[in-house]
């Protein structure tokens, strides 16, 4: 019978090459005590809230401490345990990790990886130091063919199991990263971290996010629940950083999230997932500086893959980027890969891609690239309404400088004029099949528009044949305010004007004649 022999490079695999960014460490620990609290709670050992999650960031000293207040390991077991290899004893569907790698991954990203804990009712605390440097290092030596190891062999030599006294009463389970690698040092970014768990780890709404009741009632509605941990970093809590505001690139806001819309995927009476939209007028696409923006998957409350893991299911690569809120995969069957950055294939995640698949492209598509299009519209309305009263202004200030100006800006308002009626068709067309999301956002934009006295279902001002009667009975010149020059100087000038006008755009023509009247001042 053939002998297997695993060489170092699978300790590589499941290691430096398993992630791509290193703050998934922080994920793998934290699934990981998550359901050793799960566990600790339903045998008793804590009560429904009370377990934590404290994680400690030293920067001067580059060390990390991962902790939890839940089952530990018992002394008996310690070795065995984490003496194995993708050989957990945790089952798919009850648990959020199962495959036993995930505490190999801080091997990757400092100089001594330790493991702590103690199992209530035992004196004792077991340890585990891994001196991950030399493990790094004697897989390079094999690779370049200076010697030759088994992965067996390499753990061998980097691992040492120790024992401590500890209060009989103690229960825990600790992860440390000492020396954290130098290329490595966004670890240890405090602000960066919490930002990433913000999203990616199982924590509660911030308290100031309006919604998250209704959130939670509709989990409530359908018979789930949303998995919550008390997770803090240096002593300050972790929340999903959820808001009503929308901040531009230079972060001043412009527009709100004003409601929640749910929908819930079914196959053949199971659900599959459900999820909320936070709904806004979807002005344009959410700016990166929003941490919070794109549709994010979870399992357990677990973030899969990134901000941009749903983003496959529109009809557009920049369609998630209007958007904010969460799809909770349920299915038992919606396994997280290895890397957890999508399901494993089978007939299960089929199923699921084909209800997001139909309602992706379809219902969120049109409510984004219609409630686009309506607020481009209104934008060409307000245009006209602006150059309305710009041109009775410079009418009434004898801004013009001569008769072919007035032509010009009258030739400009009844363009916009056009854009404005063919704008409003748009807007009434779409309202007249608006249902759901849609619906919502054509309602809330005409209510902003009424708040703020703008122009809304009909352009009955002042057209183009009223301003051009109006226009005519105006006298007044541009250069008559420049009274110290002569009669023939001033025509000089106001020829100048006209030139300047008819040379570039309005906006550009008019910052040149204001300079030039400044200087003959």
């Amino acid at each position: 019978m053939a002998n297997y022999v695993f060489g170092p490079n699978i300790l590589e695999n499941l290691t430096t090459g398993m992630y791509r960014d290193s703050k998934v460490i922080y994920r793998e620990y934290i699934q990981n005590a998550c359901d050793q609290i799960d566990i600790a709670v339903r045998d008793g050992l804590l009560g429904a809230n009370e377990g934590e999650i404290a994680i400690w960031i030293d920067l001067s000293n580059r060390s990390i401490s991962i902790a939890d207040n839940a089952t530990g390991v018992p002394a008996s077991e310690f070795q065995r345990v984490f003496g194995s290899i993708a050989d957990s004893d945790k089952m798919i569907g009850a648990h959020k990790g199962f495959r036993g790698i995930g505490r190999l991954c801080g091997l990757a990203y400092c100089r001594e990886l330790i493991f702590r804990c103690s199992a209530r009712g035992e004196d004792v605390e077991s340890i585990m130091i891994c001196d991950a440097r030399k493990m790094r290092q004697l897989i390079m030596d094999h690779n370049a063919k200076k010697t030759h190891y088994t992965a067996e062999q390499v753990l061998q030599a980097v691992n040492r199991f120790e024992r401590r006294k500890a209060n009989v009463d103690s229960h825990f389970f600790i992860v440390e990263l000492n020396d954290v690698n130098e290329e490595n040092t966004e670890l240890l970014d405090f602000q960066q971290v919490k930002d990433y768990l913000s999203f990616v780890a199982p924590v509660p709404y911030q308290n100031t996010f309006i919604y998250r009741d209704e959130i939670y009632s509709h989990a409530k509605e359908i018979g789930e629940t949303i998995d919550e941990y008390y997770i803090t970093i240096n002593g300050e809590p972790v929340v999903k950083k959820y808001t009503t505001v929308l901040k531009d690139a230079n972060g001043q806001k412009y527009d709100d999230i004003f409601g929640v819309h749910f929908k819930d995927f079914y196959h053949n009476g199971q659900l599959m997932a459900w999820m909320w939209i936070g709904v806004s007028t979807f002005k344009k696409a959410i700016p990166k500086n929003n941490i919070m923006r794109g549709l994010r998957l979870r399992k357990e409350n677990i973030q899969i893959g990134g901000e941009d893991a749903l983003q496959r299911f529109f009809k557009e690569e920049r369609g998630n980027n209007y958007f904010i809120g969460e799809v909770f995969a349920i299915h038992k069957e919606l396994i997280p890969n290895s890397q957890r950055d999508y399901f494993n294939e089978n007939a299960s995640r089929l199923m699921f891609e084909q209800c997001l698949n139909a309602y992706f492209t379809e219902e969120l598509h049109k409510a984004y690239y219609q409630g686009s299009m309506i607020n481009s519209a209104y934008r060409k309305i307000d245009r006209f309404d602006e150059m309305q009263k710009a041109f009775y202004a410079k009418a009434a200030t004898g801004a013009f400088v001569d008769d072919a100006h007035r032509k010009r800006e009258l030739q400009l308002i009844d363009e916009s004029k056009k854009k404005a009626e063919s704008a409003l068709k748009q807007i009434q067309k779409v309202k007249i099949n608006a249902a759901g999301l849609t619906s919502s956002v054509i309602q809330r934009v005409e209510k902003e528009r009424a708040r703020q006295a703008l122009p809304s279902g009909s352009l009955s001002g002042v057209d183009t044949h009223q301003v051009t009667s109006e226009s005519a009975r105006q006298t007044k010149r541009r250069t008559d305010k420049l009274s110290r020059f002569s009669k023939s100087e001033r025509k000089l000038i106001a020829r100048i004007f006209s030139i300047i006008l008819a040379a570039t755009d309005s906006e550009t023509a008019e910052a040149i004649i204001q300079k030039i009247e400044e200087g003959l001042q």
